[in-house]
Formats: C-alpha cells, structure tokens, sequence
C-alpha cells in the first residue's frame, strides 16, 4: 500500500510548484504509473487514518483531489472523488491542520473548495486563501468564484461530464473561458 510519505515526497519534492498546475503529458503518466491503484484504493477508503493526522489529510487531499485531474485528463473521472475531498478538506480545516503545514503545500486544504461547484465553499476558498494564504492564488480562488456565481458550475467541465452547454456557456468558453475570467480580474486588480 502507498504511504502518504510517498504521496507527499513526490508530489511536494519531486514535482514541486513548479510543475503543480502544468497540463503535462509526461507528469500525467508518471502520476498513473507510481498512484492509480492508490487512488482506486482511496476511493474504496483504503486510506482513511491518513485523515487522523494533518500531513496525511494533506497527502490524502493531494491522492484525491489533484491526482485525478493529471490520471484522467479531460474525462469526467477526474472529478470522481472530489466530493471525498471536499469532505475531508473541511474536517481538516475544522481542525486546524491547514495551519500546520507550511505554504506552499497549505494550499492542498484549500483546492477542494476552490473546486467545488457550490458557491457558498467558493466564498470560504476565498476567505482561507485572503485570510491564511494570501498570493497568487487569490487571484485564481476569485476567478473560479466568478465563475460559478455567473454559471452554477463550471462550464469547461461540460464536455467530460457529458452535460449540455447552454448559450452563454458557449459565449463564455469561445471567449477564452477561465483564461479570460482571470483577465478580466487582472485588470480590476489594476485599475
């Protein structure tokens, strides 16, 4: 079985910030070869004392909540534990954990509310990050918050979720998408 010290050195010392939000063919494949079983054994729960302790929380929300965006790429399995994550992300945050771990990693506890589809955890996303992390991103917890008080849900997931983009949905991804919510932004910050 995967230890969370393996999650933890891999994704914190060996990819580190640098390759953390690349979109990256390479890093995808090296994610499934060293932890797909780790997450589909995370899914049947075979880590739940990892959630006992604030370094396995964070290596639990780490294999949860960023893995399967790098294992399943543009498919709707990417989001397939995010609600395991969420969950766990709030018990954790209750807790204090969050505080515990430095940043840059103080961010994992965060990323599960930044990519939920409900406002209200959109709204503390942004609180923890002004509040307990202020940085770059800020910037991105506001943009994905725009986003769902402007559509509900995340248009650019649509496509992986098999669900109907509606008019303005459409509009919104052919005029960059989040790239432009993020722009528009910028620029506010700016002015």
């Amino acid at each position: 079985m995967t230890k969370p010290e393996d999650v933890l050195s891999f994704w914190l010392d060996e990819i580190g910030p640098a390759g953390w939000y690349k979109s990256d063919e390479t890093l995808d494949e090296k994610i499934r070869d060293r932890f797909l079983t780790a997450w589909k054994e995370a899914q049947e729960g075979a880590y739940a004392l990892w959630l006992t302790y604030p370094s396995g929380a964070l290596a639990y929300l780490i294999l949860t909540d960023q893995f399967p965006r790098n294992l399943y790429r543009s498919s709707g399995m990417a989001f397939a534990t995010d609600k395991a994550a969420l969950a766990a992300a709030k018990a954790a945050i209750g807790k204090g954990w969050d505080m515990r771990i430095d940043a840059p990693a103080r961010q994992f506890f965060y990323m599960p509310l930044m990519h939920s589809e409900n406002l209200c955890d959109q709204d503390r996303c942004v609180r923890l990050f002004r509040g307990r992390m202020p940085g770059e991103n800020l910037l991105h917890a506001r943009a994905h918050r725009n986003v769902i008080r402007k559509f509900g849900r995340f248009p650019y997931r649509n496509e992986a979720l098999a669900r109907t983009t509606s008019g303005a949905e459409k509009l919104y991804l052919d005029d960059g998408g989040y790239v432009s919510t993020l722009h528009e932004l910028q620029v506010k910050e700016v002015v």
